[in-house]
C-alpha cells in the first residue's frame, strides 16, 4: 500500500521513549566514571571491566582491518567489470529511470557543477537520469540563480532537471530529511507524469559534494534488476572524504582518514551494513513508508529503520564496492574549520536518538522475528555507546583504580592493570600501519597524489590521534548524549566546505 504521509507516529516527550532517552546517556556517563566510583567499592571488578573493554576494542580493531582487506579485494574485483555492458545485457534495463536528489543549501555553483560533471560521466543513458535539486525556500534568490545556472548548462543532457524549494512547516526540523521528503513527493508526481512504476524509479540521495564514479549508476541498476527482493533494498558505496584532503588542517585530516577507512571496512560487513550519507533505494520503498520522517536530523540510518520496522527483514543494504568521494570539512579560518568539524561530529552522533526509536518501534512490529530486531538494536546501541566512551576508557581508565584505592594498588592485579592496558593498546597500534597503507591506496584510487615531502607527516600525525579523538569524536558525541538526556535538541548546521 502506498502511503503519502509518515505512517507511524511516536510521542517522544513521555513514556518509554523518554525513559530510554534518559537511560542511554546516563549509562554512558556511568561508564566513563566507572573506574572512579566502582574502584571505591570493588576495584577488582572495575579492573576486570576495564580489561574487558580494552580486549573488546582490540577485537573491534582487528575486525575493522579484516573487513578493510575484504573490501579492498572486492573493490579490485568490481573495478574490472564493465558494468555498462552488464546492464545492457539485461532485457528490462530500459525500464529503469534514475532520480538523483541533490539536497543542498547555500552551496556554491562551482561545487555543484563538479557534482553534475560526475553525473555527466556516468556510463548510462543520460535520458534515463533525472536530476532533482532539493533547495530550501529560505535561501531566497540565490537558490533560484544557482538552479537556473545548472539547468542552462546541463538541461539538454539529462532526461530532466527539476528544482524543489522546501518551505519548513510546523512539526518539521531543519535538515536533510525534511528537504528530501519534500523533494521525494515531487518525484512521485514526476514518475506519474513520465508514466513509469515507482519500483522502476531508483532514487539516489546525494549531498552537493557527492562525486559519483562513472560506474555507480550502472552497477546499482544491475544489482537492482538481478534480485527479486530489490525493492526492499538500499544500496551503499563507501563514502571517502578525500576530495580536498591536502587542504585540510592536520587534526581534521586525521579524523577524515579514520572515518574514510572505517566506512570502507564497514561496507563489506553485510549483516550489519546500513547506508551512510550518499545512498540509493527505490521510490516504491520511500512511498511505502511515507518518505523520511521530517522531525529528525541524521536521516540515513533512520530511514533504514523506518523501512525495516515497516516492511520486515527483507529490508537490507546492499554493498556497492565503488567508492564515492566527498569533501572533508574546511572553512575560511582554522578556528571555523575546527568548530564546524566539531558540529558535524555532534550532528552525526545525534543519531543516538535512533536507539529509543528502534526500541519503541520493535515493540510494535510482531511480523519481524525477535532475534532479528534484537541484533539490529544491539548494533545501533553498540555504535553509539563506544563513540563517547572510547577515549576515556582507552587512555586513562586503567590508571584510575590504583590511584583511587590504595589497597588495590598494593595487589598484584593493581600493579599489572596499567601494564596489561598498555600492552593491549600497543597491539592495537600495530594496525595503524595497515591503516596508513589503506589510506594511501584509497587516496591513490581517488587520484589524490601524495608528494614526497608529505610522506613523513603521514606517520607522525598518528601521535596526535588521542587528542584528536577526544576533541573531534568523544566530546561532540558526549555532548549529543547529554543533550538527549536533558531534552535539548541540537540545531542542524550546514557543514561548510569551501
Amino acid at each position: 500500500m502506498t502511503i503519502q504521509s509518515n505512517q507511524y507516529h511516536i510521542d517522544k516527550s513521555r513514556g518509554l521513549y523518554r525513559f530510554i532517552e534518559i537511560l542511554i546517556p546516563l549509562t554512558v556517563w556511568a561508564t566513563i566514571f566507572m573506574p572512579v566510583w566502582l574502584s571505591v567499592l570493588h576495584p577488582a571488578v572495575a579492573a576486570y571491566l576495564i580489561l574487558t573493554y580494552l580486549l573488546y576494542f582490540f577485537y573491534k580493531t582487528m575486525k575493522t582491518m579484516y573487513f578493510a582487506i575484504i573490501s579492498y579485494r572486492l573493490m579490485q574485483r568490481v573495478e574490472k567489470i564493465d558494468w555498462a555492458s552488464e546492464v545492457e545485457s539485461l532485457p528490462n534495463y530500459k525500464d529503469i529511470h534514475h532520480f538523483i536528489l541533490i539536497v543542498n543549501y547555500k552551496e556554491s555553483l562551482e561545487k555543484l557543477s563538479v557534482t553534475m560533471d560526475h553525473l555527466v560521466s556516468q556510463n548510462y543513458d543520460k535520458k534515463h537520469i533525472h536530476v532533482v535539486l532539493g533547495m530550501e525556500l529560505r535561501e531566497g534568490e540565490a537558490a533560484e540563480i544557482r538552479s537556473k545556472a545548472v539547468y542552462e548548462k546541463y538541461g539538454h543532457i539529462f532526461g530532466s532537471i527539476s528544482t524543489t524549494y522546501h518551505e519548513l512547516i510546523a512539526g518539521e526540523t531543519i535538515g536533510k530529511a525534511s528537504n528530501a521528503t519534500f523533494a521525494a513527493k515531487f518525484m512521485s508526481e514526476k514518475v506519474k507524469e513520465i508514466g513509469i512504476a515507482p519500483e522502476h524509479a531508483i532514487v539516489t540521495v546525494c549531498d552537493a559534494d557527492s562525486l559519483l564514479p562513472p560506474n555507480y549508476i550502472p552497477c546499482v541498476t544491475f544489482k537492482y534488476l538481478q534480485n527479486p527482493d530489490s525493492k526492499y533494498h538500499f544500496y551503499a558505496a563507501p563514502v571517502l572524504l578525500y576530495n580536498n584532503f591536502w587542504k585540510l588542517p592536520l587534526p581534521v585530516r586525521v579524523q577524515t582518514m579514520l572515518s574514510s577507512i572505517a566506512r570502507f571496512a564497514y561496507v563489506s560487513q553485510e549483516d550489519d551494513l546500513i547506508q551512510i550519507s550518499t545512498y540509493s533505494t527505490n521510490l516504491w520503498l520511500l512511498e511505502s513508508i511515507g518518505y523520511w520522517d521530517t522531525d529528525i536530523i541524521p536521516e540515513d540510518w533512520h530511514i533504514w529503520m523506518q523501512a525495516f520496522f515497516a516492511l520486515g527483514e527483507k529490508v537490507k543494504t546492499v554493498p556497492i564496492y565503488i567508492p564515492i568521494i566527498r569533501d572533508g570539512v574546511l572553512s575560511n579560518t582554522l578556528w571555523k574549520t575546527f568548530k564546524t568539524r566539531y558540529e558535524q561530529e555532534k550532528r552525526w552522533a545525534w543519531g543516538v536518538t535512533d536507539i529509543p526509536y528502534a526500541i519503541v518501534r520493535s515493540l510494535h512490529s510482531p511480523h519481524i522475528p525477535f532475534m532479528v530486531k534484537f541484533k539490529r538494536i544491539i548494533h545501533v546501541t553498540e555504535t553509539h555507546f563506544f563513540w563517547p566512551t572510547s577515549f576515556f576508557l582507552l587512555t586513562i581508565s586503567a590508571s584510575i583504580p590504583p590511584l583511587v584505592n590504595p589497597v588495590f594498588r598494593r595487589t598484584v592485579f593493581g600493579l599489572l592493570l596499567p601494564k596489561l592496558s598498555s600492552f593491549i593498546l600497543t597491539l592495537c597500534s600495530i594496525v595503524l600501519f595497515l591503516s596508513i597503507y589503506f589510506d594511501f591506496k584509497l587516496r591513490e584510487r581517488a587520484k589524490i597524489k601524495t608528494e614526497l615531502k608529505n610522506v613523513p607527516m603521514l606517520f607522525i600525525q598518528w601521535y596526535l590521534l588521542p587528542i584528536i579523538s577526544l576533541i573531534f569524536s568523544s566530546l561532540p558525541a558526549l555532548e549529543a548524549h547529554t543533550r538527549m538526556l536533558l531534552g535539548k535538541k541540537i540545531e542542524y548546521k550546514v557543514t561548510e566546505k569551501v
